[in-house]
């Protein structure tokens, strides 16, 4: 008798894939246990997903896509660098996953080629688009501007993440980090 494919085998390893990385992190995110968790075998799994390394990048591409969503409900940057740092804290084993994996986003086989940020990650590409909107230009005036907020925030949320500030100064960074972004703007204005 002839296999039928799964139409929903993709989203089920994904998601078993996204819950034992949210358990257990890195370690937790085995072939093998994601095929178990996905109740299915782990000879799917590698159908669908060609090594481990295939299923990172389809898991933060999720990641990505979640990201954007909330960004897209976000009208000015101050808005959206809130929604980041949130997101961060809210999600921060994804957040870790992501920033840590982040360069099979942009791996590629073949001479090195360095393509525009924005081509590599949408989400950078939205903010060069609001940035243009709220102080005016073409998007691909504001890369600088948006490689400055991502440095900032990424930043923040990481120091947030792993408690690496004095506790009890959360919210002076936080603080800081409103101020930082306020001057940045204030910059690209002029």
């Amino acid at each position: 008798m002839p296999r039928h494919p799964d139409p929903q085998l993709e989203e089920r390893v994904l998601h078993a894939a996204d819950v034992l990385w949210k358990r257990g992190g890195e370690r937790a995110l085995t072939m093998r246990a994601v095929a178990r968790a996905a109740k299915t075998n782990t000879p799917a799994v590698y159908r669908r997903f060609k090594d481990r390394e295939d299923l990172l990048r389809a898991l933060l591409l999720r990641i990505a896509d979640r990201i954007r969503e909330d960004f897209e409900q976000r009208e000015t940057l101050e808005e959206m660098a809130e929604a980041y740092v949130e997101w961060a804290l809210a999600h921060p084993n994804e957040y870790r996953l992501f920033y840590s994996h982040a360069y099979a986003l942009s791996a590629r086989k073949g001479p090195a080629v360095v393509r525009p940020i924005r081509e590599i990650r949408p989400n950078f590409a939205l903010v060069e688009r609001v940035a243009a909107m709220q102080l005016g230009g073409t998007p691909e005036d504001h890369t600088e501007l948006a490689l400055q907020l991502w440095a900032l925030l990424h930043g923040a949320a990481t120091m947030l993440i792993e408690r690496s500030i004095p506790a009890g100064h959360e919210e002076n960074l936080r603080r800081a980090c409103r101020a930082a972004l306020k001057e940045f703007l204030a910059s690209a204005r002029h």
